[in-house]
């Protein structure tokens, strides 16, 4: 059944692996907590035992259980206990509403639903770590480039391992983010064109692709950011020794290489999704037209303004709180500065004699 259910959510749902491992592990979870025994002989009473245990339940690094990870757990077995119940074999033996015991209370998904500020980092803080990494080897001019292309374009970092040199035009400064080959969010395909962050991000790209495509020799069909070609020292452990032609098979390098580069100017890690954020206030500072809003929403992958401004447009704590200190100072200045108020005074008084007369 449980090999039956993986197929459904895969299959009839269209769920990915990751969403199918963590099913399958909270009923293993459920399963220990019942000591296997049947889904058939499955009673109230079990799912509010599970829940009390589940509360008290450690993870591996040795700490109770996130709430998100509580609320996850439960919504995976009320799912299963649903679909269970309308199998062959199971529908006189399960109620369906018993499956709502495994619903998290309000209180519990508000904890485990809460936004939590993560740190973005500024415009020019990025520059500054640009700024400060080498570029001598092959290596370190991808990581260099990495991270430039991180901000030109906004990607998440699935589709910043699968890229290949034929998805970017540099002349048309334009990325082709084609589904068929590059890891988007929900398989969506879209083409953005390089935000307006500045000449810097644009010169380290085009200088790292020229020297991919003069120096390696690398082709339109070779990834855009190769994983490490690794060999042999003279210790005989492994060392790195330049590009391979493979494309990195997860992103869990991608991000490393942010942290190294943060660490390195001694700024706070900061994700390759936050890049993301920084793009949106940005955007703030742009004065955009209700156009140019639609362009730049359309530039991350979104369908609407408003999935930008709900995903990425809340204000960091620190600028909130200037904002909120700032208005509790009386304002005085109600004029533009360098405005001639005598000459203002004198136009509004020759407004007034005409409409007078």
């Amino acid at each position: 059944m449980k090999r039956d259910y993986a197929f459904f959510l895969e299959a009839a749902n269209g769920k990915q692996c990751a969403t199918v491992d963590a099913a399958l592990r909270a009923i293993e979870r459920f399963e220990l907590s019942t000591n296997l025994k049947p889904f058939r002989k499955f009673h109230v009473e079990q799912a509010r035992s599970f829940r009390a245990r589940l509360g008290e339940e450690t993870g591996a690094s040795g700490r109770p259980l996130s709430a998100a990870t509580i609320a996850s757990t439960l919504k995976h077995l009320r799912n299963f206990f649903l679909w269970l119940s309308r199998e062959p074999g199971f529908r006189s033996a399960l109620n369906a509403n018993d499956a709502n015991y495994f619903t998290p209370s309000e209180q519990d998904l508000r904890v485990a639903t809460a936004r939590r500020e993560k740190p973005v980092p500024t415009l020019e803080e990025i520059k500054h770590v640009l700024a400060l990494l080498p570029a001598e080897t092959a290596i370190t001019q991808r990581n260099r480039a990495l991270i430039a292309f991180a901000i030109l374009t906004g990607a998440r970092d699935g589709a910043l391992a699968s890229f290949r040199l034929k998805h970017v035009d540099m002349k048309a400064q334009t990325v082709f983010q084609d589904a068929r080959e590059v890891r988007t969010k929900s398989r969506k395909t879209f083409t953005s064109t390089f935000f307006p962050v500045g000449p810097e991000p644009v010169a380290i790209v085009a200088d790292y692709i020229a020297m991919l495509k003069g120096e390696l020799g690398f082709g339109l069909d070779d990834p855009l950011f190769p994983s490490t070609q690794m060999g042999r020292g003279a210790d005989r452990g492994f060392v790195a020794e330049g590009l391979s032609r493979e494309p990195w098979s997860g992103a869990e390098p991608i991000r490393q290489i942010f942290r190294a580069a943060f660490e390195r100017a001694g700024l706070p890690y900061a994700n390759p999704h936050s890049f993301r954020k920084t793009l949106a206030l940005h955007a703030d500072s742009l004065n955009l037209t209700r156009e140019e809003e639609k362009a730049y929403s359309q530039n991350f992958g979104h369908e609407s303004v408003w999935t930008t401004r709900e995903s990425y447009g809340t204000l960091p704590a620190h600028r909130q709180t200037e904002i909120m200190r700032a208005l509790a100072k009386p304002r005085r200045d109600i004029f533009p500065p360098g405005l001639n108020i005598e000459a203002l005074k004198a136009f509004v008084r020759s407004v007034e004699t005409i409409d007078g007369a």
